[in-house]
Order: C-alpha cells, then structure tokens, then sequence
C-alpha cells in the first residue's frame, strides 16, 4: 500500500471503517507488525502487547516454531479435509495433544475457532445423553454463534438473537448449592470456563471446580470445561483445570492453540462420540493450522513457558495489587498471566491512556483491564507496564 504524505494508521481506518460490517469498535491504531512481546502501527511506533489478539498470540508475535513449521507445511499441502482423507500434520497434532491432554480426553474434534468448539461440545453433549439440557453461569463467555450465545450470560450480547437454545439455565459462578438444585432429568452437561475471563478475570473459590466434578460424576451428568482462553499454559498449567486435579468429560480448546493460526478442538472422553455426518468443518483439521498448533505445543514445552507463567503471573499480580484501594482502583486478581485490574468505573479510558504510554491490554466488563501477554514476558516488561499504569490511573 503506497501512500505519501499521509497518515498511514489513519488511512488504513478509513478504508476498513468505510466497508466493514461495523459490529467491532476498534482501537484508533493499525497494526502492522510483530516480533514476541511487542507489535508496531502503520506509522512505525511501537507497543509492549499485553491483550495478544484477545489471549491468541501466546507465544508471541511470529514465533520462530510457527512461522517454519506453517512456511514448510504451505509448500507441501495446504487443504486435506479432516471429513475425507487422512493426513500426516494432522496426526502429528493428535499425537502431541495425547502428550499434554488430560489422560481420560482420547478423542479429538478438530475445528477453526472457540465458538466452533462449543457448539461441538454442546452437540456432543446433547446426543450421547439424549438430553437437551444445559446449564451455565453467570458471567460466563463462550462465544456469539447461537449455540455458545445461549450459553453466554450476558443479556446484550443474547438478547436481540432470542429464542435461543430452550433447556438452557444460568447459576451464579462459584454457588454449588445454586448448581445442583437447577439439575434436572433434562440436564445433559454443566459448562464452566475454569477461571472466567471476559466478564472481569474471576477465579473460582477453592475446592469449587472439584466439587462440580465431583457433582456431574454423582448425577450421571458431562462436565464441560471451556479452556479456551485458559488452555496452553495461560495460567501456569497446561489447562486451567490441572490447578484443581480434575478432568472434565468435554473440555473445549482453541485461541493460543495454533500460536497466532486460527484453529479449535474439543478433547472428549472415549465413549463420547456422534455419529457418522452427524458433524463436521471444511476447515477443520487442515494441515496449515495443525503444523502450526503441533510447533506450538511443542515450543511451549521445549522453552519450559509453564513455569514462567507461573512464576511471572506471581510477579505481576502482586504488583498490580500496589494499586489496590489507590484512586480507581478496587481489585487485582488473576491467574497465572490472565491478570485482571478492576476499576470502580469503566476501565475503556484508561484502556485507551495506556495506549497513550505504549502498552496494549483489554477490557473485561465494563469496568475490568486485562492484561494477557505473552508466556515470555519478562520482569522488565512487567515492570514497564506498571510504570505506565502510575500516571494513569493516577490522571
């Protein structure tokens, strides 16, 4: 794109803004580049990414594993449908998913996105127990297509698209009591996401998680678990369900998995399966995005990225927590590196202040900062984030 005398971020916004759909409100900056932690705009300036395309660029921005494995795979075979033939980058992936996956999750439906793992899962879940129930929670995210919005708390994002699925129910998170009186003869699956992420970074009491297994395993009932914002060593496991010691019947994988390459999946028990045609992707399962998600998964195993999510999510929280009672501030929390700062009024802009000293974070809920960086942040950088936050949260 050849434009002089312009403002090239300006005029980039220009021409999405005149032929785009409209449903995003965007950020006033183009990205152009990448390299670990840090992106840079049209114009040349640079930014410590600490929201990585929503938690997806988990390993960084052009992750030296990814970008050979998806160069090597592209001048092989791009397209092999998952439906029709087998594949060597796709058996590649399955077997380095059995290395990291929970031990009773054997089976894998391969898919291109988050959404596209939950309606699976709740697909799944509605034909093996031949029931139409499900039951959600409050706050929850599990995406906008319209299986995964009926189980999507939020009334702004459900509403307008209603009726949805019937024999969907919410409690409120972290309430078993308030969870085993909404089961019913009718109740095929409890989805969960591990620690919540859009509605404000919310982690789950202690002995919660357990005790729903626990739950779903007395009443004959499938635990589903949306990881997938927390799969991939977000915070400092593989998957957020490890902190617990428990394994769900379903669990739900996609963002980080293919190191900035769109992919998805849902991991299931044996015994958990459809029928022949009774689902698919044309998409889902191609050699490009399993090259990738296979180089992913094993770089974050070779650069032992685990341990410094854990380590440097410790860091980073209890710095975070300095603010905590100080002007705006109410709350630090989080898990591992899926860290949340609220605010006791919208956190947008402060979001957009922060963009003002180089630093990129989200909002979870209206009044939440998130901050999900890359595993390989360092301390530094850390350190570079909250000298940003001093002037504005102090503004």
């Amino acid at each position: 794109m050849q434009l002089l005398n312009q403002d090239l971020n300006q005029k980039i916004q220009e021409i999405e803004d005149q032929h785009s759909s409209g449903v995003y409100a965007k950020k006033p900056i183009a990205l152009v580049r990448g390299k670990g932690t840090r992106v840079w705009d049209a114009n040349g300036r640079e930014y410590l990414d600490c929201s990585t395309g929503m938690g997806v660029a988990l390993l960084g921005h052009s992750n030296e594993y990814v970008v050979r494995a998806i160069t090597e795979q592209a001048q092989k075979l791009l397209t092999c449908p998952d439906g029709h033939f087998y594949n060597d980058a796709r058996a590649g992936l399955i077997e380095k998913l059995m290395e990291v996956a929970p031990k009773s999750l054997n089976r894998i439906f391969l898919c291109n996105t988050g959404t596209e793992a939950v309606e699976a899962a709740l697909k799944f879940a509605r034909a093996f127990t031949g029931k139409p129930g499900i039951i959600a929670t409050m706050r929850s995210f599990h995406g906008r297509t319209l299986g995964a919005l009926s189980v999507t708390w939020n009334p702004k994002y459900r509403e307008p698209f209603e009726p949805l699925l019937p024999k969907t129910s919410f409690v409120p998170y972290g309430n078993l009591e308030k969870l085993e009186a909404a089961i019913t003869d009718e109740t095929a699956a409890i989805i969960l996401e591990p620690v919540q992420g859009e509605s404000g970074v919310h982690v789950p009491p202690p002995g919660y998680l357990s005790a729903v297994r626990k739950l779903c395993s007395d009443k004959g009932i499938l635990l589903i678990l949306d990881e997938i914002q927390t799969g991939f060593g977000r915070t400092g496991k593989f998957f957020a369900c490890e902190h617990s010691s428990i394994e769900p019947d379903i669990m739900c994988i996609s963002k980080a998995m293919g190191g900035g390459v769109p992919i998805g999946a849902i991991l299931t028990r044996d015994e958990i399966q459809l029928d022949k045609a009774q689902h698919g992707s044309t998409f889902g399962g191609n050699p490009l995005a399993c090259a990738a998600a296979r180089a992913a998964i094993t770089y974050i195993q070779e650069k032992n990225l685990l341990s410094k999510a854990r380590e440097n999510g410790a860091y980073f929280l209890e710095k975070l927590k300095t603010f905590e009672g100080k002007g705006p501030v109410r709350e630090a929390r989080g898990l591992g590196l899926m860290l949340g700062l609220e605010l006791k009024e919208k956190s947008a802009p402060y979001l957009m202040k922060l963009i003002d000293h180089g630093i990129l974070a989200l909002s979870a809920g209206p009044t939440v900062i998130r901050f999900l960086p890359p595993l390989e942040i360092t301390r530094g950088e850390i350190d570079q984030v909250i000298q940003a936050l001093q002037p504005v949260l102090n503004s």
